[in-house]
Formats: C-alpha cells, structure tokens, sequence
C-alpha cells in the first residue's frame, strides 16, 4: 500500500515542488490551496501524470478555523491515515512597522501559527507511528525580516513550535522538523523589482536564488531519514555569507 503525504498550500511554489518529490517516491498525496482552483486542478493533473500516484486537491483558508473541521471530518470520513504531513501554508504582511494593524497582525500569526497547531492537534491521531511532520520554516525567522515584522517573528515562532512539539509528538512516535527556505524562485519571489532581486543575490554564496525543486530535497530528507527530530534545515545557497 503507498504512503499517504498530506501537504498544505501543495500546489504551488514549494509546496507544489515538495508534492512532486513525494509523489517521485510513492506517496499518494492529499493537497490543500488557498483559492486558486485551476492551478490545484493543473499541479494534480500534472503530477498524476508524471508519477501515476493518486492525487486529492481541496480548498482550505488558513485563515478560517473552519478549514481546521473541514480538513479533519475529510480524513475522518475517509478513514485515511498519514505518514507525512507538511505543514506548508501560510501569510506574510508587507506593510511597514508604522502601518501594520492589530487585526493584520492577528491574522499573520492564525495563518502561520495558531492555524498549524491546532490543525495538527486534531489529525494528530491520524498519523501512523513511524510518521512525519514538517513545518516550513523560513531564513527570515532567524535572519531579521527588513520587510515584514510579523512573518519574521511568525516564522520564528514555527522554529521554537517545531523544537517543542518533539516533547508532545515523539512518544507517538511522530517526528517533527523544519525546512527554514531562503530566498527560492517562487511565483512569490518571481515579482520582485530586479535591484531588489540583484541585491539579495549580493548576499548569497552562490550568487543565485534557490529552485524549488532543491529546496523540496530537504523536506523529503526529513521525512525519510528517520534520525532528523527537531531540526530546523536551512536551505539558503549560503545567505549572509557573501
């Protein structure tokens, strides 16, 4: 029987890249996306093709702890037990200090805190002993963010979240990690002004934003090397180190 990989906001971008790895080793997957419904039909379409694996798209609003239910009475319902769980989705805020709201704040940390916790508080039972969970973490919970307070500060929650969870989840015999991501040629990266872009590159070793599908090899590593528990795996082509 194949494994079974539930992944958040995997249809796009690293999440999207993240499925096809896994769909490449065997897993069947379960996917959610925030509202593009083509794209989540086109990513399924493509990577069924690709790998001949069973691929499942639903939407899910991070934002929305109804999704939490929704997501839960889906497993549920379908009695589908988990070997690896990516916890992928989530918001940033690029409005200045000055400008931020409390509600937008509060809405940056539901997406990428409150939301993944109590998710996983719920489905947690639906993972197999021997499982995996995976968080996305991001370079800019350790380095500060010059942009976005509350997506730095979130994503360093989710370092700290990832740490602690060992405590809760290890006895069930559920490992948790983290991928903290650099700078990645997503379609979120894609739309930054070119002396912007040519400034971060500056700043990296290798002189280049990272792909994707290399970000994706971590995420499988930890999922699959059963000695990784409680790391956070920075994959950022050397940032700060040029």
């Amino acid at each position: 029987m194949a494994k079974q990989a539930f992944i958040t906001g995997g249809t796009k971008g690293i999440g999207k890249a993240v499925a096809s790895g896994l769909a490449g080793a065997g897993y069947d997957l379960l996917l959610t996306y925030g509202s593009d419904h083509a794209a989540a039909d086109a990513t399924a379409a493509e990577i069924r093709a690709a790998h001949g694996v069973s691929v499942a798209v639903w939407q899910a609003d991070v934002t929305d702890a109804r999704s939490i239910d929704a997501i839960d009475g889906y497993l549920t319902e379908r009695m589908i037990m988990l070997d690896a769980v990516v916890l992928n989705a989530g918001l940033t805020c690029r409005k200045s200090f000055e400008q931020m709201t409390l509600e937008e704040w509060e809405r940056i940390f539901f997406a990428n805190v409150h939301f993944p916790v109590f998710l996983l508080q719920r489905i947690a039972g639906r993972i197999r002993a021997g499982g995996s969970v995976v968080f996305t973490g991001s370079l800019m919970g350790i380095e500060p963010h010059a942009t976005s307070l509350a997506y730095g500060v979130t994503k360093a929650a989710v370092h700290a979240l990832t740490r602690n969870l060992v405590k809760f989840l290890s006895p069930l015999r559920i490992r948790v990690n983290a991928v903290a991501p650099g700078f990645v040629d997503t379609d979120w990266q894609k739309d930054k002004p070119a002396d912007i872009r040519r400034s971060i590159e500056g700043k990296v070793a290798l002189g280049r934003f990272c792909r994707p599908d290399e970000v994706a090899e971590a995420y499988k590593m930890l999922i699959e090397n059963t000695c990784f528990e409680g790391e956070i795996i920075v994959v950022s082509g050397g940032y700060s180190y040029k």
